[in-house]
């Protein structure tokens, strides 16, 4: 088997023995960066992820195990476990997203991995963090989300908190996780010596909350659900227009200063109800409701024909149908064709951030069949060939 090269992390090896989401995007972040990812699944039914999404087969799958390899080993027995600990004995990072206790209750805990092999870095990815009152708890995104913060300013003040229609807070922890490993590559690079990283689904939403924590123990104010609008950052919101909705940003001096002028009212950006963000703030709905009756007069293309005119930020609502047309999606690769074996090309997201010098890439296709690649890697990765 010959392991196509392709990115920055080129050389690096990685040992996936997550499920569902947050263990398997870490992978996939780092895999799209160059790193050969071997993926553990249980033997027959695989990882629960093969099932997600829609279609036939399933369309999630093709994404998140794309640059894997899929290796099947029961790590409930000692057999698994003792061909996983020679395969992390040869790997660079391992990405678990079990619940804490787990690794080392099949005899797999960092640090006797890591005393085979000092080189090692131990991704964690759980839903509270390996220590603490909470650690060995159950915990899915959704309720790292709500712990988090994120779930209780989603959605509008008279309905029950929202959610976001895709896995936030599984990939914000997957995302922090790899941010760890490539933090810790940095500071093996330099000391020889792995380690652990700890990327908690609750602390990972916490970090993007912006002000929320301070806005309450400084000031005494509380988040709360807002609809489609940020309190106080006015004008910023969807706006209707004759055939649909359109977004603007324009919540900065100068830039509303451009919408008014647009909207052929240069006056309001000289109102002293609205000359300032913190006016425009005190006085959001009315001015939204201002904007809202000059959009409605407008069809989208139209409005956003006059918003570049302006340099006002602004933008239509996508869906995948607008992506897959769109031209400057296609003209920076955002959305790629992959010739997958089990469902023929197949579009979908490309590698982010783009590297001008070592770009990521999508080399394999997301592995069909469970374990697959044994032999293979087992031959590669441990001179090991089977009978």
């Amino acid at each position: 088997m010959t392991v196509e090269a392709g990115g920055p992390l080129t050389g690096i090896r990685v040992v996936e023995m997550g499920q569902l989401i947050a263990g398997p995007f870490c992978g996939q972040l780092l895999g799209d960066m160059g790193a050969e990812v071997v993926k553990i699944e249980p033997p027959g039914g695989g990882d629960p992820m093969r099932d997600w999404g829609q279609g036939e087969p399933k369309t999630w799958w093709r994404v998140i195990a794309r640059n894997k390899y899929s290796v099947a080993l029961d790590l409930r027995s000692p057999e698994g476990q003792a061909d996983a600990r020679a395969l992390i004995g040869q790997a660079d990072i391992l990405i678990e997203n079990f619940r804490p206790g787990t690794l080392e209750k099949w005899g797999l805990d960092p640090a006797g991995l890591r005393a085979g092999n000092p080189r090692l870095i131990v991704v964690r990815v759980s839903g509270y963090g390996q220590t603490g009152p909470y650690s060995r708890r159950a915990g899915f995104g959704g309720i790292g989300e709500a712990m988090g913060g994120w779930r209780g300013i989603v959605g509008y003040p008279d309905l029950p908190p929202a959610r976001m229609g895709v896995s936030i807070g599984d990939t914000l922890a997957a995302t922090y996780g790899c941010m760890g490993a490539l933090a810790a590559l940095h500071h093996r690079s330099v000391s020889g010596e792995g380690q652990v990283v700890d990327a908690a689904l609750y602390e990972s939403v916490l970090q993007v909350m912006e002000s929320l924590v301070p806005e309450y123990a400084v000031a005494g104010t509380k988040r709360a659900r807002s609809g489609s609008a940020l309190p106080g950052i006015a004008p910023s919101n969807v706006y209707p227009c004759r055939d649909g909705e359109y977004l603007i940003g324009a919540n900065q001096d100068g830039v509303f200063a451009r919408l008014c002028e647009s909207m052929g009212r240069p006056d309001l950006a000289r109102d002293p109800r609205y000359a300032t963000h913190l006016a425009r703030g005190e006085r959001q709905e009315e001015l939204d409701a201002l904007i809202a009756a000059w959009t409605r007069t407008l069809t989208v293309d139209e409005l956003e024909e006059r918003m570049i005119d302006a340099g006002v930020p602004a933008g239509r609502i996508y869906d995948a149908e607008a992506m897959l047309a769109d031209p400057h999606f296609a003209a920076r690769d955002a959305i790629v064709t992959v010739d997958d074996p089990a469902r023929g090309p197949t579009p979908m997201q490309g590698v982010f951030p783009k590297l001008s010098a070592t770009p990521g890439s999508i080399r394999k296709p997301a592995p069909v069949a469970v374990g697959e690649d044994n032999d293979a890697i087992f031959a590669r990765w441990l001179d090991r060939t089977t009978e």
